[in-house]
């Protein structure tokens, strides 16, 4: 992308409406704008990283066996009245009739929608199991929505629904989710710490958050320093083998939020002991027939008898996990990106735009890192170098390539690497491939 025919309305001010760091670097980067309180219009830069999240999400559910389906943002209150949910939600659902009085709501959750669809069209346990994910807006009508996406009131949420034949099955439903959460963090460049948590609204008795550790976390967070030293399981797992004993691995250390946490029941030596902020980036619930039993989701089992199914839901903020990537990783600079999420891997700076060298130059390396697969944003504005310099550093690429007289004159290309700021360089006839074997990687 040509930085002059991007739309990236970058802001040398930070707004004063904007709280957390989050927020403001998400408003100076040019990644989003206040539509509304609390809801935001995604623009071309924040919409790439969004969709990179969301399509990392969607890589890792299908690898645990998960099938994405797309359900409705508008649901209908009678699905909500069978479950017992719809007053008991509060205001926080906004409710809303349609032309022919019809009370209708915007889904917060879809637990209704994905149960009623299966009790539909699924009667027998030779259908079992089965989870189907969904990425898709959900609206929460928040008292007081603040932290720009991190707590708003529009969001886009992956959430799947596991239904299974018996609590054995649906257990190992949980535990594939489990530990899909773990590689879905990991491949964003993040360690998330499972932490027992609270099942909420939601309902159920088995219940884990995932934890990112952040100094401007929202809730204090107890952990054995020992969890962030796990390794995330790698691309040979095995879903149906050995996956109780890879969440014991997990499960076995204390961790805890501060709602959750008991003094009197952690074992955990102070010395090894974390206490931190963290931000929430996941939920995954197992409740077994709360929703399948109201609403008729029943199968015929082998003895011919009818059984409720058992069922799990898991959630991730898709949208929320843009807002705490960068609350764990910026600096005073701007964003740092991990590469796997980032805009551009690459971003490109002529610093004298005009010069028949330097723009051929560019040109030819811009050209060179499109044939390569590598995607990069080329700053080829007719302005000072220290505002592209900035600019870059503000949006977070994590590649930086400087084109000047000077380093052409020895036939040399200065490379940063945004994360520590390190810098190299590398001659022009070999920078392609030198950037291509390293972004990615």
């Amino acid at each position: 992308m040509r930085r002059t025919r991007l739309f990236l309305p970058t802001l040398k001010e930070t707004p004063a409406e904007a709280q957390i760091v989050s927020h403001r670097l998400m408003l100076r980067a040019g990644l989003v704008r206040q539509s509304a309180a609390g809801i935001y219009t995604w623009l071309p830069t924040g919409l790439r990283v969004l969709q990179k999240i969301a399509q990392i999400v969607r890589e890792e559910q299908d690898r645990a066996g998960a099938q994405e389906v797309l359900m409705p943002t508008i649901q209908s209150a009678e699905l909500w009245r069978s479950s017992g949910r719809y007053e008991d939600y509060g205001k926080e659902m906004l409710r809303i009739t349609d032309r022919h009085d019809r009370d209708l709501l915007y889904g917060p959750t879809a637990e209704e929608v994905i149960t009623d669809i299966v009790a539909n069209e699924i009667s027998s346990y030779r259908d079992l199991p089965k989870n189907l994910y969904n990425i898709q807006w959900k609206f929460r009508d928040e008292v007081r929505p603040r932290f720009g996406v991190m707590r708003g009131r529009e969001f886009l949420m992956k959430d799947n629904y596991s239904f299974d034949l018996d609590k054995a099955g649906a257990v190992h439903s949980y535990n594939k989710m489990f530990l899909a959460y773990l590689r879905t963090y990991a491949r964003m460049g993040l360690k998330a710490v499972p932490m027992k948590a609270d099942t909420g609204p939601i309902g159920g008795d088995l219940s884990h958050e995932f934890i990112i550790l952040a100094e401007t976390g929202e809730s204090a967070v107890f952990c054995d320093k020992s969890l962030l030293e796990l390794d995330t399981p790698g691309d040979d797992i095995d879903y149906d083998a050995n996956l109780q004993q890879e969440v014991d691995r997990w499960t076995r250390h204390y961790a805890a939020t501060d709602e959750m946490h008991d003094p009197a029941k952690c074992d955990v030596a102070e010395d090894t002991l974390i206490t931190a902020r963290g931000i929430e980036v996941g939920h995954i619930f197992y409740f077994g027939t709360k929703y399948s039993a109201p609403l008729g989701a029943l199968v015929q089992g082998a003895d011919g008898r009818q059984i409720a199914l058992e069922m799990g839901s898991y959630g991730i903020g898709v949208s929320r996990l843009v807002g705490a990537i960068i609350e764990a990783s910026h600096d005073d600079d701007g964003i740092i990106w991990p590469e796997s999420v980032a805009p551009w891997l690459v971003g490109l700076i002529n610093l004298k735009v005009g010069d028949a060298n330097c723009d051929a130059t560019c040109e030819k390396i811009y050209a060179g890192l499109r044939a390569a697969g590598v995607e990069a944003l080329y700053d080829d504005r007719d302005e000072r170098a220290g505002g592209k310099f900035a600019d870059m550093d503000l949006v977070g690429i994590p590649w930086q390539l400087t084109v000047g007289p000077r380093g052409l004159k020895g036939d040399k290309i200065e490379v940063k690497q945004r994360a520590g700021g390190e810098k190299s360089e590398i001659a022009l006839d070999a920078l392609v491939d030198w950037i291509a074997a390293r972004a990615g990687a």
